[in-house]
């Protein structure tokens, strides 16, 4: 366990303030960079109909925790053309690279044209970014014929290269959704065929350090430049299994919260993400909807900062996996993976949405997967089997607002999924109300397949679970269907791997739960 002493305490504190408060500082005389800036690459997120965000930082120096700058503020011009040469511009403006951001960027250029591609680029000190292209999304009311995507989750840097990113480049999408664990906090797994360059992260310095790591890899910042993403959290970004205010290893829920508002912090300014998620003390909102035309709308929710705390935790905190017999409280109703403030929003938006179909971004398996083979059961306590009656009043709440094609979709347990959801696991008459795909990790270990396949049979709703391959998953929506392509990966121990199609689903409109095609 780390201890902070109350001066370290106090010093992580003021960190954080001032990360979020400073006064602007100008530099003396304009800036010119010798080394390239832009070591980070580019990305944009979150599409509207009239524009997206756009991000960068700048770092001449990834590996200084400051970047190599001095604690100025550095002008940065930013421009977004209709074509990739920059010959039409449609917007473009200037803005400071604060210090106190880590002198990391975030623009929202408005007023685009709807469903239409869009390149963009930064300048500071007499250097220019990579090119990155962006998407706008469909109007509101627009009868949108196709929609692609791919979603990705868990990409522990150690284990092995980014080579999906460079598949998914070739793949035609319109976005990328990922699912969480973009960073790991921690070091574990086998066979590693790279390091991180520092210890655990626990200060808003340590935090940023990991992050340039993460997105010094060509093939994850190609991936960004090449589309707008999406995203959401798990518990990596910050500390393994936390829940709320407590971490797994027992540190004290105030200075836990300073992590976290650290680990936030350094989230947002590393992300291409809208103002409107700017971190408030420890606190961080990213649960968000977004619609692609009449034709689909993602519900994009976070499963971590409000949820109750898992049950009979083996150590002070964190995960286990119980039977639930002996461990009662994983039966109280009352208990919630999405704080009551979500699940109301949540609910909200399937009474609202208008869209044929709905897509639910979140972290983990949401199907029942009893981990004991033969008599009896048994649940792993972070995922939604820990939270079962919160699993059961959100598959109730698609039902009685009569959401339309209902998708869900996820990461976090490093395995291809596909399964039916229902309402009652229990009840083998009880209706499929959705359908899922909990895609594999980029690079994180999964179980063995052995283990996987004993479980199977006591797991009749689930009709795919492959744990032996890393990769992604491609899906497509239109012409009354809702494609996933799982792909696989050979290994990810070369970064020359090739990959393949592991399977193909579908889902009909007006028919939940999905079928092998």
């Amino acid at each position: 366990m780390h201890n902070f002493s109350r001066r370290a305490f106090l010093q992580a504190l003021a960190a954080i303030a001032a990360a979020r408060a400073s006064p602007l500082l100008r530099a003396q005389s304009p800036v010119r960079f010798v080394d390239d800036p832009f070591r980070l690459g580019v990305a944009s997120g979150y599409p509207r109909p009239d524009g997206a965000v756009i991000w960068t930082r700048l770092a001449p120096d990834i590996t200084q925790t400051n970047g190599g700058l001095d604690p100025v503020a550095v002008p940065v011009r930013w421009e977004v053309a209709r074509d990739e040469k920059f010959a039409s511009i449609a917007a473009s403006g200037s803005v400071d690279a604060l210090q106190q951001a880590a002198h990391s960027v975030h623009v929202e250029p408005a007023g685009l044209g709807a469903d239409r591609w869009y390149w963009y680029r930064f300048i500071a000190g007499g250097a220019a970014s990579p090119v990155g292209r962006m998407r706008t999304a469909p109007a509101a009311d627009a009868a949108t014929a196709r929609l692609r995507f791919a979603f990705a989750s868990c990409q522990q840097y150690e284990q092995g290269w980014y080579s999906a990113y460079r598949h998914m480049q070739g793949d035609d999408l319109d976005l990328v959704v990922f699912l969480g664990d973009y960073i790991y906090e921690s070091s574990w797994g086998r066979d590693h065929v790279r390091k991180h360059d520092r210890a655990e992260p626990y200060t808003l310095q340590d935090y940023r350090a990991r992050y340039a790591l993460y997105k010094s890899d060509a093939d994850l910042q190609a991936a960004h430049q090449a589309y707008s993403w999406i995203l959401t959290w798990d518990d990596h970004e910050v500390d393994n299994d936390y829940a709320n205010d407590r971490p797994e290893d027992g540190m004290p829920a105030a200075q836990f919260l300073l992590r976290r508002a650290a680990a936030y912090q350094a989230y947002y300014e590393h992300m291409p993400l809208p103002s409107s998620m700017r971190p408030v003390g420890s606190g961080m909102r990213i649960h968000t909807s977004l619609a692609w035309g009449r034709l689909a709308n993602f519900h994009v929710v976070d499963g971590r900062q409000y949820r109750d705390h898992q049950v009979c935790p083996s150590r002070r905190g964190g995960s286990n996996v119980v039977d639930p017999e002996s461990c009662r409280e994983i039966r109280d109703a009352s208990r919630t993976l999405l704080g009551a403030e979500q699940e109301a929003w949540l609910d909200r938006g399937f009474a609202a949405t208008r869209a044929q179909w709905n897509i639910l971004a979140q972290q983990t398996l949401m199907a029942r997967l009893d981990r004991r083979p033969g008599d009896g059961q048994r649940f792993w306590t972070d995922g939604w089997d820990g939270y079962p009656a919160a699993r059961k009043r959100l598959l109730e709440s698609m039902a009685a607002r009569k959401l339309a094609n209902p998708i869900v979709i996820g990461g976090d347990v490093h395995m291809h999924y596909v399964a039916d959801l229902k309402a009652d696991f229990d009840d083998e008459k009880s209706p499929v109300v959705a359908s899922e795909f909990c895609g594999t990790s980029i690079t994180s270990q999964g179980p063995s397949q052995k283990s996987v396949d004993a479980l199977l049979p006591e797991n009749p709703h689930i009709k795919l679970a492959r744990s032996d391959h890393r990769g992604y998953v491609r899906a497509s929506v239109g012409g009354g269907t809702f494609s996933a392509e799982l792909i696989a990966l050979d290994t990810v121990k070369r970064q020359e791997s090739k990959a393949s199609v592991l399977a193909r689903f579908v889902v009909e409109d007006g028919r939940p739960g999905p079928q092998r095609s």
